[in-house]
């Protein structure tokens, strides 16, 4: 509350500034205009006088200093969105001039065969220098196991997600997927390897079709549709106008929420991966769709090692292994009815106490 209000009170002040000066250049722009016709008029009456200059001459020069102002008023009028575009131009120019991810070199190992097997070991990570996010994480996964990551919200669990799938590098330590450290490995082998079902769905404005090959872009049409049953959308896809072929709007927003993620876990079925990244997924959706989304879950999750972020803590409770996480440390990890017994700290977050 303290940074926010910190924060809230220099966006004030900022704004009232800002909406002064906006308020000071229309008039300014006005009176400037004003005084410049008023010089012209004297400067060419005096002329006049003298007989320098003719009446036809003085009303030309009068109304050619009027239409001299009306460019000025427009842009006056037009600041705040010039002020605006240049903002968003700068936005636009700070992500041009983003580094760009760091291509792989001919000597990455390319992963083939994945087993699923997972090591963390001793990682330490900070987005920024001096602020350190993960400290000293250890995790041995077996392959096939289903592990649970709670823990409160800014604790690291995102973070973790972030440093298997190697948006980042481990600032210390090492992470080993079937005994090889993922920087010896191409990012597009190790992605591949990797499928992932979070909480906002990405679809394009393409067919229903096109959207689950995402997934996989030389699937046939048999996996296409086996993919579509065992995540349970062919039920809706076949109630759709054109069925696969339907067209879907930027993002998906002719579906319901439901209906994207099943299109997104369809998407990963295709793929068959084997390791998968599920953050909670089943917000914001009706009792029903929230029954067939996890069957789909648990159906992907066979076999398959998987790193399930949870918010509901009701939805993880079969999990191999559950980790609680908080200020970026693994300060528990045990199964469901081991953290109860333990009335700790997942104990606390489990019952609300």
């Amino acid at each position: 509350m303290e940074e926010f209000s910190v924060i809230n009170n220099d966006y004030r002040k900022v704004g009232i500034k800002a909406e002064a000066f906006a308020g000071l250049v229309m008039p300014l722009a006005r009176n400037l205009n004003g005084l410049t016709y008023a010089a012209t008029i004297v400067v060419a009456g005096i002329l006049g006088v003298r007989g320098t200059l003719s009446i036809g001459d003085f009303t030309t020069l009068t109304r050619f200093a009027r239409q001299f102002g009306q460019p000025i008023n427009e842009i006056a009028n037009q600041f705040s969105s010039i002020q605006l575009g240049l903002a968003s131009a700068e936005r636009c120019f700070e992500i041009i001039d983003e580094k760009i991810e760091i291509a792989d070199d001919i000597s990455k190992v390319e992963l083939e065969n994945v087993k699923g097997e997972v090591k963390i070991e001793g990682v330490y990570f900070g987005y920024d220098e001096g602020k350190t996010v993960l400290k000293n994480i250890n995790l041995d996964v077996k392959p096939g196991e289903v592990i649970a990551i709670v823990g409160p919200t800014g604790a690291g669990k995102t973070t973790i997600v972030n440093l298997l799938t190697r948006f980042y590098d481990v600032n210390k330590g090492r992470i080993l997927i079937d005994g090889i450290d993922i920087r010896d490995m191409s990012r597009k082998s190790l992605r591949e390897a990797i499928g992932m079902v979070l909480q906002d769905t990405v679809l394009f404005a393409e067919t229903v079709r096109n959207n689950i090959l995402f997934g996989k872009l030389d699937a046939t049409e048999k996996e296409l549709e086996t993919a579509s049953e065992m995540a349970r959308a062919d039920e809706f896809i076949n109630h759709l106008r054109d069925g696969y072929d339907t067209l879907l709007n930027e993002d998906g927003g002719n579906l319901s929420v439901g209906q994207r993620q099943l299109l997104n876990i369809a998407r990963v079925f295709i793929n068959q991966p084997k390791i998968l990244i599920l953050d909670e997924a089943t917000s914001n959706v009706d009792t029903r769709t929230e029954v067939k989304i996890q069957e789909a879950m648990l159906e992907l999750m066979k076999g398959r090692t998987s790193f399930v972020i949870a918010h509901r803590l009701s939805t993880i409770r079969n999990a191999d292994k559950i980790i609680v996480i908080d200020n970026g440390q693994i300060i528990e990890a045990g199964t469901h009815k081991e953290l109860i017994e333990k009335q700790g700290r997942y104990y606390q977050l489990y019952t609300g106490v």
